[in-house]
């Protein structure tokens, strides 16, 4: 029973990661109707510059914590005023092929930055544990954890009760019929934009901490991501979070008993678990856990 326990609760922090990055894929389609191939690309730069503001400018890890998330902030506004201002209005696919060359640009700057090797971050939660009934918590996943439920609780309020809010969601209904009612579409694509980056800047962080060190394959989460977006509804910030949960508990699961009980399946299938939940979820809910069933009346 203890051994349960303790993958139930890798497997909730391994979906809490999930979550994040699904967070900014949410954020996004949300305001724009788009999905941001980039996000991946923007949890490697969040991990690398919070080696940088810890580990070469000797902040304060707590301090270097919010600064990472200010800068991924920073950056995501950046590109869409650089780049991605100048597409709006344009239809979902140009955007879409835009956030995919964002995605090569940043991997090819990335190393040539800060070199291919995998870099310490030096968090002080690292390895330690702690077992609280026998059971072992990585004091990195109850930092990752906590976070996700930060991030949720400022997007549920932030959706609920904000103007920018009700704004984001109207943009991405009805773009032309959003602008006839004076909401700017410049702002809402900014702020979004700015969310996006902020939610990976964290992910790519907690990726990097308790001793997984920052490495260039962060952005490989996002592959991940894609069957929790999915899976939990694309314009739903409570399914990303559910998603990645489930998709987190499946994933640790199957790589635990799959190798015992059913190696027919072969050695690479918790890899493909995520793909597996996701299809048979769909089966039943085809727009997701969470996402609205949009009605067109003809």
């Amino acid at each position: 029973m203890t051994d349960f326990l303790n993958l139930l609760v890798s497997g909730v922090a391994l979906g809490a990661q999930y979550s994040l990055v699904a967070l900014g894929f949410v954020v996004i389609y949300r305001a724009t109707g788009v999905i941001n191939f980039a996000q991946g690309g923007f949890c490697v730069l969040g991990a690398y510059l919070a080696y940088n503001f810890h580990n070469t400018w000797g902040v304060p890890f707590y301090l270097a914590l919010v600064l990472t998330a200010l800068a991924g902030a920073g950056v995501g506004a950046l590109v869409d005023v650089t780049v991605l201002r100048r597409f709006v209005g344009q239809p979902p696919f140009v955007v879409i092929m835009l956030t995919i060359g964002l995605l090569i640009l940043i991997e090819q700057i990335v190393p040539s930055v800060w070199g291919a090797d995998p870099l310490p971050l030096g968090d002080p939660w690292g390895l330690r544990t702690v077992s609280p009934g026998g059971v072992d918590i990585k004091v990195s996943d109850l930092w990752t954890v906590g976070i996700v439920a930060v991030v949720l609780a400022g997007f549920f309020a932030f959706f609920r009760f904000s103007r920018m809010g009700v704004a984001m969601r109207a943009t991405a209904v009805d773009l032309e019929a959003a602008m006839a009612q004076g909401i700017p579409a410049h702002r809402v694509y900014r702020v979004s934009w700015s969310i996006a980056g902020l939610v990976a800047a964290l992910a790519g962080l907690t990726l990097a901490a308790g001793g997984g060190g920052v490495r260039l394959d962060i952005e490989l989460v996002a592959l991940t991501a894609f069957p929790v977006i999915i899976l939990g509804g694309l314009d739903s910030p409570g399914g990303a979070v559910a998603g990645g949960l489930l998709i987190g508990v499946a994933q640790v699961m199957s790589g635990k008993y799959q190798p015992e009980h059913a190696t027919w399946l072969g050695q690479g299938f918790p890899i493909v678990m995520p793909y597996v939940v996701m299809i048979i979820v769909l089966l039943v809910r085809p727009y997701g856990l969470f996402g609205q069933r949009k009605v067109r009346r003809i």
